[in-house]
């Protein structure tokens, strides 16, 4: 693993964003029945937010910035065909509507 992104993984983790920090405190401890990791390294060049790897499901929680990158869409596809699932809310969508964010990821670990 290069120590570069080691190094931003653990950065992020400490650096989380206000509406990084609800979702983990809601993922954490296995609260909906799985086990999440946060900002976890994948195929050696991707940092993820969210991920359940027994059940290879990504949780990405996205600002504005997100809006119109052209990278996530690469990044994405490449995972996708590594056979991860991602599930993308944004920002004020947890803060608003955690429940339904909640039901999309439980129906998504239940499948």
């Amino acid at each position: 693993m290069l120590p570069h992104l080691q190094n931003n993984a653990r950065a992020l983790r400490i650096n989380q964003t206000e509406a990084e920090k609800f979702v983990w405190n809601r993922l954490r401890r296995k609260r909906l029945g799985y086990k999440f990791i946060r900002q976890h390294i994948l195929l050696n060049q991707y940092i993820v937010d969210f991920i359940c790897l027994e059940k290879r499901l990504i949780i990405e929680i996205d600002g504005g910035q997100h809006c119109e990158s052209a990278s996530d869409p690469k990044r994405d596809n490449l995972l996708i065909a590594n056979g991860y699932k991602i599930l993308r809310f944004w920002n004020n969508e947890v803060f608003e509507n955690w429940i339904g964010c909640e039901q999309v990821i439980i129906s998504e670990l239940e499948k």
